[in-house]
């Protein structure tokens, strides 16, 4: 077994970012069938390792590629060039409710999301009550989920996420929108992924979360991988690079 969960190697990824771009075919003769475009760069030649069993948190500024990464991490992007190679069953919660059909009951979305997340019919069966406990969603199972709450989509989306048993589960800062309590009980999941074995990584705008959280950690900026390494150098490195009205140390 080895003690890598994720190997990100020399990862970049680009975007084309069209200034004016042919909508009819006129416009293409016009232009000689070419639209005005610029690439650009949202991680650039990205490498790290991410220890099993580590809460691993990824820090920067906004627009420093961190939920870029996180996607590419997910396989919801492919890098432009390098790879990423995930070691274990991996899941993902990047945004509220996705995967959800809003047209369904909560019940319906379970073993819809629990599907997309990889699980059996009969795995979510026996775990059902489990993820509904968990969520705190039970009045409401049998309804809609266009009329749940965000709070309430973010709820049962991290229940069937944990439940899915992964070795690796990234979190982007969904978190954010469950109450305090909630949160709480999400961390101590965390806690109790750790006690097993198991890896989290998770983008957060707060140090304070990180701090307590994460073992490790790699802060990016603009697309360049400033630091990587244990949490607590990493995240005083990212505060020291914030002007002093910015910084709010942990």
């Amino acid at each position: 077994m080895t003690d890598i969960a994720v190997r990100v190697d020399h990862v970049s990824k680009s975007f084309r970012l069209y200034h004016e771009r042919n909508q009819t075919i006129k416009a293409a003769i016009m232009r000689g069938r070419t639209s005005v475009h610029e690439d650009f760069l949202a991680l650039k030649d990205v490498t790290f390792e991410v220890p099993v069993g580590s809460t691993f948190g990824l820090i920067g500024s906004n627009g420093s590629g961190k939920s870029t990464l996180l996607k590419c991490l997910a396989n919801i992007y492919y890098p432009s060039t390098g790879s990423i190679t995930h070691f274990g069953k991996i899941a993902a919660m990047l945004e509220v409710g996705s995967g959800f059909h809003t047209e369904l009951s909560g019940r319906e979305n379970i073993f819809l999301n629990g599907s997309i997340l990889g699980m059996t019919k009969k795995e979510i069966t026996s775990k059902f009550d489990e993820i509904v406990e968990f969520s705190g969603v039970e009045q409401f199972i049998d309804q809609p989920v266009k009329n749940y709450s965000s709070g309430m989509y973010v709820r049962l989306g991290f229940s069937i996420a944990i439940n899915v048993d992964p070795d690796i589960l990234v979190v982007d800062e969904v978190l954010a929108v469950g109450d305090s309590e909630f949160q709480e009980k999400c961390f101590q999941k965390f806690r109790d992924f750790k006690k097993a074995g198991k890896t989290v990584i998770l983008v957060s705008h707060s140090m304070e979360t990180v701090s307590e959280m994460c073992t490790n950690a790699a802060w990016l900026n603009k697309g360049d991988l400033m630091a990587v390494g244990k949490a607590a150098p990493t995240i005083k490195a990212y505060l020291d690079s914030l002007p002093p009205e910015a910084r709010h140390v942990p």
